[in-house]
């Protein structure tokens, strides 16, 4: 009686483990997991073994009472950076920010902030990716002094200081050399302007409550290297700065 007892048991696990898979990572899903979600899904999509997990009618319909997406993603606006695709993700699972050159701008700060605020999300990813338009702009604007023109300029304007450290850090390159560099480097000055503009993101940090890392996404292979948490995180958790200070 207690070994069919136990049997049933397992049974019952396994069959709620495969719902809770079925109806995507849910609330409640700490850094790591959600980390090890990405990169799972990652994976499928680079072997081309996507799965297209959780956006069928059932999925619209759980969704539309409320959403509880277990990650956030500071990616680009390019049309082949479709971070939904490139994680193997479906409906609510992913909270995307999607600006050109995805750069830190107070707008994407406060969305950033909501995310893990009022959405509970434990992990927060800034995306960079290759051959990024924003950073050749931006190269070009440091490197040549070239103008993009328009509003172009006030939306490079937070990458020119990586363009520039590239630049100083690798004067003998040129070209995509450069710009490949200026990629990571941008990464790493969004998170250090978001951790500057927002004592949320910071105190949520220092909690333990929310991780933030880096990543680049190559568009060719579709493989993201992942960058882990910025350098000198600890210099950005020490800012005294945003709109309540």
């Amino acid at each position: 009686m207690n070994k069919r007892l136990t049997m049933f048991g397992v049974l019952v696990l396994l069959s709620c483990a495969a719902l809770a898979h079925a109806s995507g990572a849910g609330p409640g899903v700490g850094a790591d997991e959600a980390l090890s979600l990405l990169k799972e899904g990652n994976a499928r999509f680079v072997s081309g073994q996507m799965i297209h997990p959780r956006q069928d009618a059932a999925r619209r319909e759980q969704t539309a009472a409320g959403q509880n997406p277990f990650a956030t993603v500071i990616g680009c606006s390019d049309s082949r950076d479709v971070v939904e695709q490139l994680f193997d993700q479906g409906v609510g699972d992913l909270f995307t920010i999607r600006v050109a050159g995805n750069p830190a701008h107070a707008d994407v700060a406060g969305t950033a902030e909501y995310g893990a605020e009022h959405l509970g999300v434990h992990l927060l990813v800034v995306l960079g990716h290759a051959k990024c338009g924003a950073v050749v702009a931006a190269v070009a604007s440091v490197a040549e002094g070239k103008k993009a023109g328009g509003n172009i300029d006030f939306l490079i304007a937070p990458i020119l200081p990586a363009a520039a450290k590239a630049k100083h850090d690798f004067p003998e390159l040129s070209g995509d050399a450069l710009v490949e560099k200026a990629v990571t480097y941008n990464v790493w000055q969004s998170i250090d302007d978001l951790f500057r503009q927002s004592p949320i993101l910071r105190g949520l940090v220092k909690e333990g409550k929310l991780t933030v890392v880096g990543a680049v996404y190559d568009i060719a292979t579709g493989q993201v290297n992942w960058l882990g948490a910025h350098p000198e995180q600890a210099r950005l958790l020490a800012y005294a700065s945003g709109p309540d200070h």
